[in-house]
This record gives structure tokens, C-alpha cells and sequence, in this order.
């Protein structure tokens, strides 16, 4: 019996005897293409590259701009002083207001605040007192003082009585609007008649504000009055910014603070962090700026690059 033989199965349709395999083709890699992460600052965020200030071909039509805290020790004078040094590096003409009856600014700069003739005091309170009778050098090249002592505290009790009381040092500051690019006003620690008439006078405040949980507490109050004065004493006020100062990113609790200031106030929070060093104490005792004291520290750079970011904000710069 002949051996069974199994017919061929019939061909596939569209195959041939000796279809060839299909060739594999390895995909072509794709160019890597570097990502670069933007720096961080010590706020969080990314860090602005801040262009070099314009010269100025002339002075006048200042801005007046108050350091506002109602919580002392949080670094209004140590900013008033160093941020005037650094505009004034870059060609600004600044006028330097010491409104606290303690007196640190002036003697932040040199000056004995018992042997000053004229002070802030008498050109608010007497008539005959004109503005350059008061104003004095700072020893800082292009930046001037209006000097204070104790003799102030005695002007808010004075004020109480006077018409338009809360506009006193608008009257009095209005001569230098022409003759400076940036008038900066240190004000004492409360919320009192005095920084109320420093409020009335501003086109802008910074807010200093040390690094830790209880500084916190007070900024609403402040931003309060300034709404109020914003409201019914001076339409164009405006914070320029909130300064965080003595700031010390290796604690927890510094970094906490700044992320916590940085959500309540977003970008009105400067970029610039001014960080805790020894050369500021140092720089008070010899009675001048740190730019000049100690010009190529870390707190010598980070006020001139304040100084660089608040140009940056100001209209007209």
C-alpha cells in the first residue's frame, strides 16, 4: 500500500516562494538637548537677572521712599544707611531723613548726637529754620544727612496741636524734591504721628523685616496704616517691597519664615535677602557704609544689588 503524501497547502495570496525578511532599522536617537534649571534664590523663586542702573545726566524729581517697621531691631537704619551708599554708587543723589528720636542713623554715620546745633527737630518746629541750615554731609561722595536726636520725641507731643499735622515733613521736605534722585526716610519703631507724617510725605515704603516667626506677627498691622494713610492722607503711596533681613538659610526655622513671607506677600518680597554677618556691627562702630567699610563683602554686595532691584521698580528709572 502506497505511503499517504499530503497535498501542499495552497499558497497564501500576495506571498511568494522566497519573500525576503523585512529589514530592522534602528531609530535614529534623538539630540540631547541640555535642560538648564534656573537658579534659585534665597526666596525660592528664580533670580532676576537685574540690568546695571542708567547714569543720571540730572538730578531732581526725587522719589521719597520710607523704611516702615513697627518692630525694632529688624534692620530700617542698617538698609536706610547702606542702600543710600549703594544709590549713591550708582550716580543717585540721596538725602538721608533720620525721623527716630534715638537717633541711629546719624550716629550710624559718625555724628555725636549731643553736639549737633540744628536737627530735624528744629526745621519741623521753627519757622526761620530752612533745609540747608540742617542738611550735613554724610562722608558718603554724592549722599547727604538730615540729622536727629532725642530732641524729636518732644515734636510728636508738639504736633498734636498743629493744622494738618500729619503733613508737616511733606512741607518741610518739599525744597530738596529738586535737588535729590532719592530721599530715604528712617523711621522709629511704632506707628505713631512721626511715621505717619514719614508715610504722608512718601511715594513708596520698603519694609524690612527680620527673618524670624515673631517679626511675622506685626506686618499686618503695619500694612493697615499704610492703607489707611493711602486712603486719606496720600492716594499715591505704594510698598515698593518687603526686605527680608539677618537672614540665616542654614536653620530650618530662617528658611520656614522666608517661605511663609514669600506666600503672604508674593512678589512684592525683594529678591534680594540680606544675610547675617559680623562686618555690619562693624561697619556702625567706624561710623560708615558697609560699601565703603567692607566693599567686597557678601552684605556690601547684596545692598547693591538691592540697589540695582528697587531702580528695577521704581517708575521713571
Amino acid at each position: 500500500m502506497p505511503p499517504l503524501v499530503r497535498p501542499p497547502a495552497p499558497p497564501t495570496p500576495g506571498a511568494t516562494e522566497m519573500s525576503e525578511p523585512i529589514p530592522f532599522r534602528k531609530p535614529e536617537p534623538e539630540p540631547l538637548v541640555a535642560k538648564v534649571e534656573p537658579e534659585l534664590g534665597p526666596t525660592g523663586r528664580p533670580m532676576p537677572v537685574l540690568p546695571e542702573p542708567k547714569p543720571v545726566t540730572e538730578h531732581g524729581q526725587a522719589r521719597v521712599v520710607s523704611m516702615c517697621n513697627q518692630k525694632g531691631g529688624v534692620g530700617k537704619t542698617t538698609t536706610t544707611i547702606n542702600l543710600g551708599a549703594a544709590l549713591a554708587e550708582y550716580g543717585r543723589k540721596v538725602l538721608l531723613v533720620d525721623f527716630d528720636p534715638q537717633g541711629s542713623l546719624s550716629v550710624g554715620l559718625g555724628l555725636n548726637p549731643h553736639e549737633m546745633d540744628l536737627t530735624i527737630y528744629n526745621l519741623l518746629m521753627e519757622r526761620d529754620v530752612r533745609l540747608e541750615d540742617v542738611v550735613v554731609p554724610s562722608g558718603v561722595p554724592g549722599m547727604d544727612l538730615l540729622p536727629s536726636n532725642i530732641d524729636l520725641s518732644a515734636a510728636e507731643v508738639q504736633l498734636v496741636h498743629e493744622v494738618a499735622r500729619e503733613q508737616t515733613l511733606a512741607r518741610v521736605l518739599a525744597p530738596a524734591l529738586e535737588d535729590y534722585d532719592v530721599i530715604l526716610i528712617d523711621c522709629q519703631p511704632s506707628l505713631g504721628l512721626l511715621t505717619v507724617n514719614a508715610l504722608t510725605a512718601s511715594h513708596g515704603v520698603i519694609v524690612p523685616l527680620e527673618c524670624e516667626y515673631f517679626a511675622l506677627r506685626g506686618v499686618a498691622l503695619l500694612k493697615t496704616t499704610i492703607d489707611k494713610v493711602r486712603e486719606r492722607l496720600n492716594p499715591r503711596l505704594e510698598i515698593d517691597g518687603v526686605l527680608g533681613t539677618m537672614f540665616d538659610g542654614r536653620t530650618l526655622h530662617g528658611r520656614e519664615v522666608m517661605e511663609r513671607l514669600v506666600q503672604a506677600w508674593g512678589d512684592t518680597v525683594f529678591h534680594t535677602v540680606i544675610r547675617r554677618t559680623v562686618k555690619f556691627s562693624d561697619s556702625t562702630v567706624a561710623g560708615e557704609p558697609i560699601t565703603s567699610y567692607a566693599s567686597s563683602s557678601t552684605g556690601a554686595e547684596s545692598y547693591r544689588q538691592l540697589a540695582k532691584e528697587v531702580l528695577v521698580r521704581w517708575p521713571d528709572e
